[in-house]
């Protein structure tokens, strides 16, 4: 009954993938996160301070530096996989990021500051925003992950990461802090990297990879998610029950080995809000919204509900359906559309 059931909500991504490839190969400059261009593209593009590379993570411009960085470094291994390091699978990352800036969801949800706003700090990232906060341990952890597997080589000097205003307590700033308070999470991304890093080309398996990162990416979030519950206050219902209910659907799809490369998650991300969700939104009737984007938040809503309703045992049951790579290859093709459906 669970897989069954899963699958019945699958079925409505199934319209999504279509739309959004036209879509897509009609806006080429759209293609990569907003500002990708103006970002720092290695470790050494940061600024020195103190014989200590300093990186200031709740601006957007520089956390997608950590993002470009890691990157272009791993690009070698993912050179079989696409033109242009497109088929790296680590294009999710920063895309997510990109679309969480377009979309407003890292600025202040409060109100209390101009952080992240046109007329304000544009490029300001809100400690105060659910998104912001969350992203960190998907983007901060990893590279610092990165650097201790020697993905960078040998480094000039120690990295250091700037705190926030507020909750300096909720993060890790070096390499040796994040070892020390989260020493699962930084073993997670370090074993990711590390075997990429003494891979052979010869030997690479991309399925491989993508477990592992896929392993780290969800520990990531498992961890994360206590941390910044109260975070959620801040935004309107709709917001924050949306937020919850995509940060449940990445188990579904981290159990498939989603293959996270720049053209599937561009396909991808289409289906999401293209703004954040107030009050007046009710699914699944939101007019400046695609039917898909109605559709696909409607699903979302139910299999976070099924998965709670049945104690979680609904994901269990996919986890299993999901492991093998036959089994996996099904749920990607699931996800990425039944488009004849």
């Amino acid at each position: 009954f669970g897989v069954h059931a899963l699958l019945v909500a699958t079925v409505t991504l199934s319209p999504v993938t279509a739309a959004a490839q036209s879509e897509n190969h009609a806006t080429g400059e759209d293609v990569y996160p907003p500002l990708w261009d103006l970002a720092p593209e290695n470790p050494l593009d940061f600024p020195v301070k103190d014989n200590k590379i300093v990186i200031s993570a709740w601006n957007y411009q520089e956390r997608l530096g950590v993002y470009k960085s890691l990157l272009n470094a791993s690009a070698k291994y993912f050179g079989a996989f696409g033109p242009q390091n497109h088929g790296n699978i680590l294009w999710g990352l920063p895309l997510q990021h990109g679309w969480q800036f377009r979309t407003g969801r890292l600025a202040d949800p409060s109100g209390v500051t101009s952080c992240g706003y046109e007329n304000g700090e544009h490029l300001c990232q809100s400690v105060r925003s659910w998104w912001s906060c969350m992203n960190y341990y998907l983007s901060i952890i990893p590279f610092l992950g990165a650097v201790e597997a020697g993905l960078f080589g040998q480094l000039p000097h120690e990295i250091e990461i700037l705190p926030p205003e507020e909750q300096k307590d909720d993060f890790c700033y070096s390499v040796k802090d994040c070892w020390s308070r989260m020493p699962k999470l930084m073993d997670d991304w370090k074993a990711f990297f590390e075997v990429n890093n003494s891979a052979t080309f010869s030997s690479f398996n991309l399925d491989d990879a993508l477990g592992l990162m896929w392993k780290a990416h969800t520990n990531s979030i498992a961890y994360a998610l206590p941390k910044f519950w109260d975070s959620l206050k801040y935004l309107s219902d709709p917001e924050a029950h949306f937020s919850e209910d995509w940060a449940n659907a990445v188990d579904f799809i981290a159990a498939t080995h989603f293959c996270t490369n720049l053209p599937t998650t561009n396909n991808f991300q289409a289906f999401l809000p293209p703004r954040m969700l107030v009050e007046e939104d009710v699914l699944p009737s939101i007019s400046d919204f695609s039917p898909q984007q109605n559709k696909v938040l409607v699903s979302l809503t139910a299999l976070h509900k099924a998965n709670k309703l049945t104690g979680g045992l609904l994901l269990k049951l996919w986890r299993k359906a999901m492991s093998t790579e036959a089994g996996r290859e099904i749920g990607r093709k699931l996800i990425e559309g039944l488009a004849s459906s």
